[in-house]
């Protein structure tokens, strides 16, 4: 029987010359049916006396040669009673089952938003900062991928992501939720091996050092015209900010803050041990300036129990505005200040016990105003709270900076020198 040759073939997809089969012997056919915009290469054998087909390709995707050698391993394996359409079937099922499987997969993004529900959710102080490492860095690398498909190669792509975007202290955070959030997996029998285990802080942001930015006076004074002249950042904005500066707490405090919290006949605003971050109940005296920017906020709150209600309820699950909130609208005013060196919300903490210093007040007072403990046996003795002797550091503080605000001249007594 003559063999059919790529002429034969090509002149017959050329002429549209259609056909049920053309045999080239030892049961290759080629197939050429009105429904097909390429002839089909088919094999036919029989098997246990039943004849088969069985499709292999179409001639763009197989050769003659290509054809031939198949069919020959194809009857080979007939030839020791294997049935090779039925595996071919018994293939493609288990494709069409592993496709499925894969896209009904448990993936690392619902681990994450499970692991958040039930462990973070109503039991963390600032659910906000872990939302947002799974959100912004968590999902984004490895969200998609099933649970027991993340290796620790995904892992290590995904903190280099976020050292690369230069957020080293971020990327240590990403680690340590991660690690977190697999080791409840394990406990749920999801899976066998935390795939983030091997990993430190040596693979992520490296050993966190403390910094040591504080803003200067004069750089004070261009952060204050900064946010007058920034479009976008409001006045709510700018009240949080002067807020974080004069009073030195830290910027979750404020931002979960209720306004039952706040007496401002009294001027003070009581943090629980449930509010702060060393759980040390505190008072607050409010300087003059602060209780003014309290009202402020008081009303624009519209009602709220929290001082700075989210406006938009970003994910719905947060009462007050989101942690990065402040961020974003910092980083609109930072964009006008380009000739000044980085800083950060949280280095306003700094700046406030750098110039309460500079102010004249005890080392220990500016301490307590930063609801710090004292350090050493002191500490351990004294349990006096120095309200007084804070409230007057605090006031002259608030001073300081509504000299920076308003451009006004801020002489400072020069401690005279022993002769």
């Amino acid at each position: 029987m003559a063999k059919l040759t790529d002429v034969q073939i090509k002149a017959w997809i050329k002429n549209g010359d259609r056909f049920e089969g053309k045999n080239d012997g030892d049961g290759l056919y080629l197939s050429y049916r009105e429904n097909f915009a390429i002839p089909v290469w088919r094999f036919r054998y029989k098997i246990k006396g039943v004849n088969r087909w069985l499709t292999m390709g179409s001639y763009t995707d197989l050769s003659i040669a290509d054809a031939r050698k198949l069919a020959k391993e194809l009857r080979a394996r007939v030839a020791l009673g294997y049935d090779v359409a039925a595996e071919k079937q018994e293939r493609k099922a288990e494709a069409l089952e592993k496709i499925a499987a894969k896209k009904n997969a448990y993936t690392a993004g619902q681990l994450a938003d499970e692991y958040f529900a039930k462990n973070i959710l109503g039991r963390w102080k600032h659910p906000n900062i872990v939302r947002s490492r799974i959100e912004k860095d968590i999902k984004p690398n490895i969200g998609k991928i099933p649970v027991e498909d993340v290796k620790p190669l995904h892992i290590s792509k995904m903190l280099e992501s976020v050292v690369d975007r230069g957020a080293p202290t971020v990327a240590n955070d990403v680690l340590r939720w991660t690690k977190r959030m697999f080791d409840y997996a394990i406990k749920r029998h999801i899976i066998q091996f935390n795939p983030a285990s091997a990993f430190d802080h040596s693979d992520a942001g490296g050993k966190e050092e403390a910094r040591d930015r504080a803003l200067s006076r004069e750089e004070l004074v261009t952060l204050f015209a900064a946010m007058r002249k920034t479009k976008g950042f409001s006045s709510l904005n700018e009240l949080t900010i002067k807020l974080l500066l004069m009073l030195a707490v830290r910027k979750g405090e404020l931002v979960t803050a209720k306004i039952s919290a706040f007496d401002l006949e009294n001027a003070t605003w009581r943090l629980t041990t449930a509010d702060t971050k060393t759980k040390a109940e505190i008072i607050i005296p409010l300087p003059k300036q602060a209780v003014e920017c309290l009202r402020d906020l008081i009303r624009l709150a519209d009602g709220s129990e929290y001082l700075l209600p989210a406006r938009q309820y970003q994910d719905r699950r947060l009462p007050y505005i989101h942690e990065n909130t402040l961020n974003v609208a910092m980083s609109k005013v930072k964009a006008n200040m380009s000739d000044i060196d980085p800083f950060t919300i949280h280095d306003f903490r700094r700046t406030a016990r750098t110039h309460l210093a500079a102010l004249g007040v005890d080392s220990h007072i500016a301490e307590r105003c930063l609801n710090h403990k004292i350090k050493g046996v002191e500490g351990v003795y004294n349990r006096h709270d120095y309200f007084d002797e804070r409230k007057v550091a605090l006031q002259k503080l608030a001073n300081f900076l509504e000299s920076c605000e308003t451009g006004k001249a801020w002489n400072v007594t020069p401690i005279k020198k022993a002769v």
